[in-house]
């Protein structure tokens, strides 16, 4: 399969309704930070304000569009920068419509460009419910390596804890 060819962009007004979709869904807050509706307003507000600058919010979220169609299909974040220590959280969601076709993979390969090259990062690592198959091939695939687990780390349900298992992707 050829790679899929995107585009990683910063948010920008016109994304606030696909956002607004993506953060209130309830099926995904276990796997991110999300524990309550997020208003458009809310969203408009973050969109308006964001800067892009990591140093300054220790945070960067990118939009993945599909440069075939030009349609915006999933976020990428880099979160947690710890300038010091040169190194950041990585998060991904790709749209149900857009899984499967690649788009994931390539996404994280221009991140680690991108966070080696211009933000000069040491590592990235991501936190992976343990029975996350799909997402742990996914990061298995994009040159990240098992270094961990948290045992009963990830809140799934009343009293029902899932263990993470960090995968780490070190550069030279």
């Amino acid at each position: 399969m050829a790679s899929p060819s995107i585009t990683l962009r910063a948010p920008e007004p016109t994304d606030v309704d696909t956002l607004y979709i993506w953060e209130n869904d309830p099926a995904l807050w276990h796997v991110g930070f999300t524990h309550a509706p997020v208003s458009r307003q809310q969203l408009w507000e973050y969109v308006s304000s964001y800067d892009g600058d990591i140093a300054h919010g220790g945070q960067i979220r990118f939009m993945i569009v599909d440069d075939s169609c030009g349609r915006t299909i999933g976020t990428l974040d880099i979160s947690d920068y710890d300038p010091r220590h040169r190194r950041a959280q990585v998060g991904i969601y790709i749209a149900p419509q857009a899984r499967n076709q690649g788009f994931a993979r390539v996404s994280l390969e221009m991140a680690a460009t991108y966070c080696r090259e211009i933000l000069g990062i040491h590592g990235l690592y991501a936190m992976v419910a343990a029975d996350n198959t799909i997402s742990a091939r996914l990061f298995s695939s994009a040159g990240y390596k098992t270094s961990g687990r948290l045992r009963s780390w990830l809140r799934t349900a009343a009293n029902t804890y899932a263990d993470a298992i960090i995968y780490q992707r070190l550069f030279q």
